[in-house]
């Protein structure tokens, strides 16, 4: 790796990102601090005014006497029913002394700068039949006016007019007509105007509200006093932000970004210059984490170093391993019969064999051949365990096996017998083998067969179709001394085939760890029973293959294929 190319991909160093921290933390801080001042203010100067507002409806009602206020609040509801007519309307509303109220409540208005003072009166019934549907819809409700001092005189509203009230408002007068005293809720709407706030106050006379007395006062200083707040902040925190990252660069500069800026540089030097050990590292001072992780670098980087070099040993040895196994592979292999025809002079019986192993080299292994002219031994044959060890094993048991058999001894159970003993001599590693041996007269058909732990073997009658011969095994070889094998008489008929095999073909394993089995393998024999034994074991692989697809090998597998043919000979 390219130590410049690799700095180079680097788009924001500590630094920067420290810089970017620092702003977005600031404005963090300075946006909550104008979200928390401007709401406290707010509601603050919400407070005020609100309190502003009711004493000025109470300084209105004062405008009034018992009698007037009841007298104009009767008046109004019965000329609502339709129990008063016009005419006491106009009365009442060119009488000298209502001109006189409305005038002492409009100096009120322009003195205490409110928008609106108005006095009216609700039916409790018409209010509660809003229900929360009307009121989502925000339609408005009525309210009729006994008095209306508004700043725009083209929207006043005379005594015993109908005004309406927007939905908002609805649940204040309904909680002052109950109990007569005013909603502390804070009844503020923004608009063109800006902010205005409404304070609905109950005028109540012997326990029963008798009108409202509502008073708009616009809140003219808090637009001005939030904005002037919201620019004071952000200069503090500008000046804030500055002073602290001019401070807290400097710092972070020294303390921090330099000592890992020498250990980045460092560690991707050491990755790109042949992994030579920094001398820089230990030269680092800072009695915090970075000393630490500098430290701990370079001990990373010399165990990397060791590690490298232990590795490449190792490599070339396992190179060296591998190529003596490879030799040892192509020992097995050439210790296999592996030149078919077997035997060209012979027409009695075609047989052919094959070994797939497991690992470089393996523990099965198959062997015929000719102890005289008349006899002809089979062996199929699997050590237990696997690699080098078994590979081992299974030179010496088909060695002795084969030695004691050409030495003219036509008992498969004496040849095993006599294997048995020596490979039982000096076994440590406690290893065995399971042997299938059978020696066949050629001029007869009639044979012996020995069975020491090993699969059944499959025979088809001429004509006919494969079949497992089951019968009772004796103990594999090597597991003890003194061991006495069995035999059984076996005929074959011109015509017959026998399939022998070891374990690696019944337990291949697909991905979903099921067993081929000895069922499946019956099965592809019979797919064509008469087939030569080179074709015969090729449709055994070939099904051994499809079945087990992409799961991996983890045994040996091993066939052996005989057809008879006797005195009828082989074309």
């Amino acid at each position: 790796m390219d130590s410049n190319n690799s700095q180079s991909k680097v788009k924001f160093g500590i630094a920067a990102k420290f810089v970017i921290g620092m702003i977005i933390i600031v404005l963090c801080i300075t946006g909550a601090a104008i979200w928390v001042g401007a709401d406290a203010y707010t509601n603050s100067t919400t407070q005020h005014y609100n309190t502003v507002a009711y004493q000025t409806a109470e300084a209105a009602k004062g405008y009034f006497t018992k009698e007037e206020m009841l007298y104009y609040s009767d008046l109004v509801t019965r000329y609502v029913y339709g129990q008063a007519d016009e005419s006491e309307i106009e009365t009442a509303r060119s009488s000298e002394r209502y001109k006189e109220i409305w005038d002492y409540v409009d100096m009120l208005r322009k003195s205490m700068n409110a928008n609106d003072i108005y006095i009216c009166v609700f039916d409790l019934d018409v209010l509660e039949s809003y229900n929360d549907e009307i009121f989502e819809a925000k339609q408005w409700f009525p309210a009729y006016y006994i008095l209306d001092s508004y700043y725009n005189e083209e929207l006043q509203f005379e005594l015993g007019q109908k005004g309406d009230i927007l939905p908002k408002y609805r649940f204040d007068f309904i909680e002052g007509i109950k109990t007569g005293v005013h909603s502390d809720n804070t009844i503020v709407s923004t608009g063109k105007y800006g902010h205005i706030l409404t304070a609905a106050y109950p005028v109540v006379y012997d326990g029963k509200t008798v009108a409202f007395i509502d008073v708009e006062i616009p809140m003219l200083t808090l637009e001005t006093d939030i904005s002037n707040y919201v620019v004071r902040v952000l200069i503090v925190s500008g000046i804030l932000m500055v002073v602290l990252l001019a401070v807290g660069i400097t710092f972070v500069v020294l303390t921090v970004i330099k000592p890992i800026g020498v250990v980045a540089h460092e560690a991707d030097k050491f990755v790109g210059e042949n992994a030579e050990v920094s001398d820089k590292l230990d030269k680092i001072k800072t009695r915090d984490e970075i000393e630490l992780l500098s430290r701990s670098l370079l001990r990373m980087e010399i165990d990397i170093k060791d590690y490298i070099e232990n590795i490449t040993k190792i490599t070339a040895e396992k190179e060296r391993i591998g190529a003596e196994l490879n030799v040892a592979t192509q020992i097995q292999a050439d210790m296999l019969p592996s030149i078919f025809p077997a035997f060209p002079g012979r027409n009695e019986f075609d047989i052919y064999a094959t070994m797939t192993p497991a690992k470089e080299v393996g523990g099965d292994f198959y062997d015929y051949f000719l102890i005289d002219d008349d006899h002809l031994a089979m062996v199929m044959a699997d050590v237990s365990g696997k690699g080098v060890p078994a590979a081992l094993f299974m030179v010496i048991a088909k060695t002795l096996i084969k030695n004691h058999a050409q030495l003219g001894e036509l008992s498969p159970a004496k040849v095993l017998m006599s294997a048995n003993e020596q490979l039982c001599e000096g076994n440590e590693a406690e290893l065995f083998v399971t042997v299938w041996l059978a020696i066949l007269e050629l001029s007869t058909g009639k044979g012996k067969a020995a069975n020491a732990g090993h699969e059944h073997p499959a025979l088809r009658r001429k004509d006919g179709k494969f079949e497992l011969v089951e019968y009772r095994h004796s103990p594999a070889v090597a597991t003890m001394e003194g061991v006495r094998f069995k035999e059984h008489d076996f005929e074959l008929h011109p015509g017959d085939s026998l399939f022998v095999y070891t374990d690696g073909v019944a337990e291949a394993t697909d991905l979903n760890n099921e067993l081929y089995g000895t069922e499946r393998m019956i099965n592809a024999l019979n797919k064509n029973p008469d087939a030569a034994p080179k074709e015969m074991l090729t449709t055994v692989k070939s099904s051994v293959d499809e079945f087990v697809g992409a799961a991996p090998q983890f045994d040996d597998i091993t066939m052996l294929g005989l057809t008879y043919f006797g005195s009828d000979k082989k074309d």
